[in-house]
């Protein structure tokens, strides 16, 4: 029988980027199958869209072509970076949403999921979800626009809001505001806790885009004198559309290590101010007693 997965206690920085992994380790079946079985349609038409963005790119370089119609590539170029943004924000909340319903779902059945309730919890709150998306990123572009201070400070209580939403049972506004006050007087653990689970996610990220790196390095090199530098459709075939798409699937992966990690400073919060999770404990003593 598997051990439950504590969520509700205090946990030091180190402790929070292990058991981000850890509850990975712990649940990776059930957990990935479940998202999977909410994101599929929005994750292949994310790809969907990724490739068509990458081709439309190629087209927009292309210079050998004498009857290519210059206007006509410019609008099919901004239609594919329209596509590929609209997509990536709808697999990317969806994704977010199903991992966060998907621990609630966890922590109030004690280890046991129930698919059903989960997805319909997600399509409940989605446009709630993308309310909160939305002005989660109007502010974090208004704190880079101020300065390069004021967007680090932003980014803490921007990293577990969506958390205070699900687990609160907030609604949007009430979620962005209680957002700065959870941090308050735990500013700097939070901070560094992002910044570290933010390196390490960009590292992994890099090292699943080597492949397609490697790969376009080594066709430039080995065809160089074969390719025509002006026609760069001579540079993009199946594989590197291939590797490509293995590339943006494991860094959407990787976003879900960073929403675990957002969950677990939300509850370090919650239990040092509130200690929630250890009334809990002694009421379950308590009542079985």
């Amino acid at each position: 029988m598997k051990t439950f997965f504590q969520f509700k206690k205090q946990r030091e920085l180190g402790e929070i980027i292990s058991d981000s992994f850890g509850f990975i380790r712990h649940e990776y079946k059930p957990f990935f199958s479940t998202i999977l079985k909410i994101c599929a349609p929005f994750i292949l038409i994310y790809l969907g869209c990724m490739v068509f963005y990458l081709y439309a790119a190629v087209d927009m370089f292309e210079f050998n072509s004498s009857s290519r119609n210059g206007l006509f590539s410019g609008g099919i170029m901004l239609l594919s970076v329209g596509l590929f943004v609209v997509s990536a924000i709808l697999a990317y909340v969806f994704a977010s949403a199903s991992a966060l319903h998907y621990i609630k779902n966890y922590i109030h059945n004690n280890g046991v999921i129930n698919e059903s309730e989960i997805k319909q919890a997600v399509y409940q709150q989605i446009t709630g979800f993308l309310g909160l998306g939305i002005l989660k990123w109007i502010t974090l572009i208004i704190g880079a626009m101020l300065c390069f201070l004021p967007v680090l400070y932003l980014m803490v209580p921007m990293f577990i809001v969506f958390s205070i939403y699900v687990f609160e049972d907030k609604d949007v506004s009430d979620s962005y505001s209680y957002s700065f006050t959870l941090i308050k007087d735990e500013f700097w653990m939070t901070f560094f806790t992002l910044i570290i689970m933010y390196i390490i996610i960009t590292i992994a990220g890099y090292a699943f885009s080597l492949p397609a790196s490697l790969y376009s390095m080594i066709k430039i090199g080995t065809f160089s004198i074969e390719l025509d530098p002006s026609d760069m459709s001579s540079f993009f075939d199946p594989i590197m559309i291939l590797l490509n798409i293995i590339a943006y699937f494991f860094q959407y992966v990787l976003n879900l290590v960073l929403v675990i990690s957002a969950v677990l400073v939300y509850f370090n919060l919650n239990e040092k101010k509130h200690l929630t999770g250890t009334f809990e404990q002694i009421e379950s003593i308590g009542s079985d007693s």
